[in-house]
């Protein structure tokens, strides 16, 4: 077998820039809602297909999921992790377009390698990373099995090897209380809508209780169905976040507590309904530090990360628990321009710039991904510090 030769990546994901140009604009300009990315989903697959690579569709059951694979399955085994759902209303304010074109763009050059892959490759496309925990369905469904590392890039206003981000949970609830005339006779009623902001206001009362890290944020989904009636349904959602699993599910008590409490006082019923969130991301600073490297001969300079910004939430965090993982974030514009969930990163997603950051992840990935294959000692290095992670 001919060694694989890492030198070409780079000139290989250049020569390769016009395919994830054109992928990459078309799911800009197309966005898609999570598990709605049949488009998306298309045009990454039939890029990887005009390469001469199979294509596994609909993996773990997931109508908009997919995988490729280089290699038959056996040696050290690396998946690269490709998202490309959208936001409501603002699109591609978090950059998955991006995300997509870089993963594919490290798979088909590493796909050029030809025989000379000394293990297995996968290029595994995860829908609905914003609220459906698309990969989680599908580590849930085995296809993260047997992978030694698992990688992807996002969008940001700088370059970072191994930011955090926070475990998450959402918690609707819904009030019901007593229709009656709000003028007529407003005594005979007992207000959903009440207990609802009441909630707002006692959440607000245990902040000072929070650990740093913590994030509680909601909105109002039913305020009430006429200004003449008092409120008889009110309904509210509520994102929970905090920097590991104990501190969320004490917070999350504390939310859940609040509601009833409102309920109790307003003289209503409430029900709680959870959707489970993310776990939070573990980086493995080993790989990420390579990532890093490569960066550096590439004429970037990252931070390993910055404690003056906050942080989101990934179901690259649930991956992150089972497969030594990284998430390093790549600049798409000017350092506090711009962040992710904004109109104007939904514009940077879309321009030259993103496009320049989208191909220097993609080229890092890959040569990050050849080491993983070829340096045992590398190999070894990721696992001891994913095993000694996992025992903290």
């Amino acid at each position: 077998m001919v060694p694989l030769d890492p030198t070409r990546i780079p000139r290989d994901v250049d020569d390769l820039a016009p395919v994830l140009r054109d992928v990459s604009a078309k799911i800009h300009a197309h966005p898609e809602l999570r598990f709605e990315e049949h488009r998306a989903a298309a045009w990454l697959t039939e890029a990887v297909e005009g390469a001469g690579v199979a294509v596994e569709r609909g993996l773990g059951g997931l109508a908009t999921a997919f995988r490729a694979r280089l290699g038959d399955g056996s040696g050290p085994h690396v998946a690269i992790l490709a998202e490309y759902d959208a936001l409501p209303e603002i699109g591609h304010a978090c950059g998955h377009n991006l995300i997509a074109a870089g993963a594919l763009g490290a798979f088909l050059a590493l796909a050029r390698q030809g025989g000379s892959i000394a293990g297995t490759v996968d290029l595994i496309g995860t829908p609905a990373e914003e609220g459906g925990g698309g990969k989680i369905k599908l580590l849930q469904a085995g296809a993260f099995a047997g992978v030694d590392a698992a990688m992807m890039f996002h969008p940001f206003d700088r370059d970072l090897l191994a930011h955090f981000a926070l475990a998450n949970v959402w918690l609707e609830m819904r009030f019901r209380g007593t229709p009656s005339h709000a003028a007529l006779a407003p005594w005979e009623g007992a207000s959903a809508l009440t207990a609802c902001l009441e909630t707002f206001r006692l959440i607000d009362s245990q902040r000072v209780h929070f650990r740093d890290g913590v994030r509680v944020h909601g909105f109002v989904t039913n305020g009430g169905q006429a200004v003449n009636i008092i409120p008889e349904v009110a309904a509210a959602e509520f994102s929970v976040r905090a920097l590991a699993v104990p501190e969320l599910e004490r917070v999350r008590a504390i939310v859940e507590r609040c509601a009833r409490g409102a309920a109790l006082a307003c003289g209503v019923e409430v029900t709680l309904s959870v959707r489970e969130g993310y776990r939070d991301l573990v980086n493995n600073l080993t790989m990420a530090r390579r990532f890093g490297a490569h960066l550096e001969a590439l004429g970037r300079h990252p931070e390993e990360s910055d404690a003056s910004i906050g942080a989101g939430s990934t179901d690259m965090g649930d991956i992150s628990h089972a497969v030594p993982s990284i998430h390093p974030w790549i600049a798409i514009c000017n350092k506090g321009e711009t962040t992710c969930h904004q109109h104007a990163f939904q514009v940077c997603a879309g321009s030259e710039r993103g496009v320049v950051g989208m191909l220097a992840a993609a080229k890092a990935m890959a040569l990050t991904a050849a080491d993983v294959l070829v340096d045992a000692a590398l190999r070894d290095a990721v696992r001891r510090e994913f095993e000694a992670a996992k025992g903290g």
